[in-house]
Formats: structure tokens, sequence, C-alpha cells
């Protein structure tokens, strides 16, 4: 039951917690004593290991998996599986990938940056620094509403969810200035502020954002205010034309039922990913996303007033779709694990990758991983990369 409660809280953003509006606070110390850390034994290698055991071609689930953990608790890496399932290539453990909606965290940090320093107001309508993109209908949506999910803004329409449509478009060129036009013209899903639907367009619509108040794009913006300053040097963005994932990175496989019954794993490494953009296109490695998380979590890349804001759930707000208590901040998510740790971070899924990158608030453990799921965006969240949470939060 347990396991079923926070693989639905990493997929789908609900909760198996309440509703808070601020970080649950460490436990408290006497007087003059540091508060204890929240996760205080070593990573249990065995455990760790064994998540990520037997992966490879025949594996039911993934064909690799690459894994680090942190903190002040300890530290631990693995891999398994292979990257390259033609040539039987062992996993690539400074390897590539594609990270998916983890974008979102990074778009996020630009956002409340631009905020910190007032050229943004997360409680100014968007529409006043967009108004030729966002509608009249939307006058009232506000920055804050679109980094935490809660603007009402309905989706984009696209090429539909079953897979063979979406590879059947896999190399087709998505405008964003398009898809905000075309969820404009759609009624709202709900009144702004009143409930959380977890969208891409809210970031689509923030990505423009960032364009419109620094004067360069998207990619750059970020480039320049995170990247470099954290030499992510195996971090990038595709862009609206690159297929390809650049350097040495893990082939992705999406398992596909052929006509006599069996099964096929499709190579999905080469794909557009322009629909998802600001939302959803960063390439990035273990190794920068651990770097990230740390200097995130630690002041270094948001300045902590704002940095509140994305570890602040909207308070008595709830989940569109399942009712539960909302559980998505601005860029990231509270997740409940067993014991009572609550931890803080943000998964990510495109064809053939499955990715997370999260931590305690004190930082006493983090934790990256990229397992090449061979069906990335199965209802549920991925067995082995739920093993690895599972292991890696274990007291």
């Amino acid at each position: 039951m347990t396991r079923t409660l926070i693989a639905t809280a990493l997929v789908l953003g609900v909760a198996a917690g309440p509703a808070v509006a601020q970080a649950a606070p460490a436990a408290v110390a006497a007087v003059g004593q540091r508060p204890a850390p929240l996760v205080s034994t070593p990573p249990n290698a065995a455990a760790l290991q064994a998540a990520i055991a037997g992966l490879g071609a025949d594996h039911e689930d993934a064909t690799a998996a690459l894994v680090r953990l942190g903190g002040t608790s300890g530290n631990w890496r693995g891999a398994s599986g292979v990257s390259d399932i033609r040539t039987g290539r062992g996993p690539i453990e400074v390897g590539r990938f594609r990270a998916g909606s983890v974008t979102k965290v990074f778009t996020a940090a630009v956002v409340l940056q631009l905020a910190a320093e007032g050229r943004l107001d997360l409680d100014r309508p968007a529409r006043q620094y967009l108004p030729r993109s966002i509608s009249e209908a939307y006058r009232t949506v506000t920055v804050r509403q679109l980094l935490n999910h809660t603007s009402g803004i309905p989706a984009a329409d696209g090429p539909g969810d079953p897979f063979e449509a979406q590879w059947a478009h896999r190399f087709d060129v998505t405008d964003p200035h398009d898809q905000i036009a075309n969820a404009m013209g759609k009624e709202h899903e709900f009144v702004p502020g009143t409930a959380q639907h977890y969208l891409n367009i809210n970031y689509t619509v923030l990505g423009v954002l960032i364009e419109e108040v620094t004067g360069t794009t998207y990619e750059k913006a970020v480039e320049a205010r995170v990247l470099k300053p954290l030499a992510l040097r195996g971090t990038s963005f595709p862009g609206r034309f690159q297929t390809r994932i650049p350097g040495p990175h893990h082939h992705g496989y999406q398992a596909v039922a052929r006509e006599d019954g069996s099964t096929e794993l499709r190579d999905v490494t080469e794909w557009n990913s322009s629909d998802r953009w600001a939302a959803g296109d960063i390439i990035s490695t273990t190794a920068d996303l651990e770097r990230f998380t740390v200097a995130l979590f630690s002041g270094r890349v948001v300045p902590r007033a704002q940095l509140e804001e994305m570890f602040t759930v909207p308070a008595a707000t709830k989940d569109f779709v399942s009712g539960a208590a909302a559980t998505l901040t601005a860029g990231m998510q509270r997740i409940d694990l067993p014991g009572g740790t609550v931890a803080w971070g943000k998964t990510g899924g495109r064809y053939g990758y499955t990715t997370g990158m999260g931590a305690t608030r004190d930082l006493s453990r983090t934790l990256v991983y990229s397992v090449n799921s061979t069906d990335a965006k199965a209802q549920g969240m991925n067995p082995v990369a739920l093993g690895i949470v599972m292991a890696a939060f274990a007291k």
C-alpha cells in the first residue's frame, strides 16, 4: 500500500499526505544543538543494488539505470543494464538522457530569479507581461498560479496519447506560441486558484514569459542563469530542431506489441521535443542534476525568500482530477515517504527515459536517477524507479 501511494504521488502529483502551506520543520533539537538530520542512516547499498539488478533487453521494465545518492548521511553510486541493446554495451555512468519534466525545476528557478530581481511580480496577472499571448478570458491568471499549476488553463491539443500516434509525429516541430493560442481558445478548467492540475501548458507560458522579460531565448536565459554558473556541462536543451542526444548517452526504448503477440523494443532515442520545450525538453546527467539539486536547496540558485515558493504547496487546494490534497509547488512537489520523511523534487518521463531528482529539505539525503523505462508513459510509476526511491529513503 505504501509503495502504491508513493508511486501515485510521484507520477500524478497526488499526495499521500495533507496539503501544507510550507515544508514540515526538521526535528527540534535541544537548545544550542543542530536539528537532527531528516535521514541519518547511510545508504542501504544492498537494497539499492537489488533495485537495479538484472536490467537489460530481457528485463520487463527497464534496459538500464543510473543512480546517485548523496547528502550528509552518505553517498552511493550505481549503474546497471545496457546503454545499447544492439551492441550490448554496458551502462555509461556519465551518460546523458532526456530528463523530461525535470525541466520545470529549471524553468521555475529562472522565473523566481526574475522575481527576486524585481523584474516579475508573482502576484501580477501574467497577461500584463504577455498581452499578445494570453487572452482576455485568462486575464486574472497570475505568474504564481502558472508556477504551481493552479491557473485553470487547459492543455493544448496534440497528436493524442497512444504511443503510435506520438511516434508518427515524433519529428514534428511545435511552436510554443501556437500551443498557447490553442489553449487560450478553450474554456477554463476551473476558476484560477481554486484547484491544481498538472499540465505542461503552464510552463510553456512561463517559457514565453522568460523570453519576454529577459529579451533572449528561453534556452539562453537558463544557460546564462543556471547552467554556466553551476558548470553543468552535461546539461543542454535540444531547441526546436535537434532530435539527437549530444555526447555519450543511453538509448531509450519503448516496448511495442507485434501482430504475432511478441514484443519489440523500438529505439526512441531520436525525437523532437519541441512540444514539451520549457516544460520538458532538457537533456542532462545524474552528476549535473545532483549538483543542481544541492545548489538549489542551498539557496545558491534562487534567493532564499523566493526559494520558499518551491517548498510551498497552495493551502486548502485539491487536485483537479483526483480530488486529493494538492502536492505541487513552484516547479517541484512534496513527497511523503515511509516513516514520516518528507522529500521535495521532480520526476520526468519521455519515451525511453524516466528521471527523478529530489532531496530532503536539509540535504541529508539527495537522489537522482535515470531509468531507461520500456514504457515511460504507462499508468503508475515504473517499478524499477519506485524500487530505487524506496531503497534510497529506507531507514
